[in-house]
């Protein structure tokens, strides 16, 4: 082998290796770009629009992709719309247990669930949106947001601090009041944030919490944001 030869081979192995530690080929990556400014695009026409009545041609126009790359990830729009609302709902449970997971006291843990959840119409409006049109639809897209309650919900019967008897019936109350809060905030924007304390006292009280307790853990100091959710551009922002 000559030195030429050694040097190319060695320039190669060294271009592969960082492919490897980036995560994938260029090609890899390049199609994770495609796929994600897809998702991008369904994500905002579904929070701008309420509608996935538009062509793949608007599609992919908005996400700034040829026409041709939409198969290429996606055998439908159906296929693409499922995806866009599956990964809203991750990045809302991934928010939400990033806000509470230190939180001891489980009912408190469930008041700033419910809070935070009000709250997202200003934090997160796009994401808010996306929840709210896609109603109790979300609960059969994703298999996050039931056995997430189911969770919540026996964590705070083994704690003592709800008397629910199915947990099942309490999720889908509670799933139900959650979409009934995010349409209040959204269709009354003057509103401010005491209709989401107000919630998570009526919800604790729905869970079996005395009123007078409810309403002091539902209006506890909610835990402040990470550093990474500070630095993160809220969605649809």
């Amino acid at each position: 082998m000559t030195g030429g030869n050694a040097v190319r081979d060695q320039g190669n192995s060294s271009d592969k290796a960082r492919e490897r530690a980036a995560g994938g080929t260029r090609t890899d990556r390049r199609r994770a770009r495609t796929r994600g400014a897809l998702i991008a695009a369904a994500r905002a026409i579904l929070s701008e629009q309420g509608s996935v009545d538009v062509s793949i041609q608007q599609i992919t126009n908005q996400a700034d992709v040829g026409f041709g790359s939409f198969y290429n990830h996606f055998a439908s729009k159906t296929e693409l719309f499922e995806a866009a609302v599956a990964e809203t709902i991750e990045e809302y449970r991934a928010l939400l247990e990033e806000r509470t997971s230190r939180l001891t006291d489980p009912a408190e843990a469930f008041a700033a669930g419910v809070r935070l959840t009000g709250r997202l119409v200003d934090t997160h409006p796009q994401m808010a949106r996306i929840l709210l049109g896609s109603g109790l639809n979300c609960l059969h897209i994703s298999d996050v947001l039931v056995p997430r309650g189911l969770r919540v919900i026996e964590r705070g019967l083994a704690a003592g601090r709800f008397r629910v008897g199915d947990p099942r019936v309490a999720v889908a109350g509670i799933s139900g009041s959650l979409l009934g809060l995010v349409e209040l905030k959204m269709s009354s924007p003057a509103l401010d944030d005491d209709v989401c304390e107000q919630m998570a006292e009526l919800m604790l009280r729905m869970l079996g919490m005395p009123a007078d307790e409810a309403a002091e853990v539902a209006r506890r100091p909610l835990p402040p944001p990470s550093d990474h959710e500070l630095r993160a551009v809220p969605m649809g922002r």
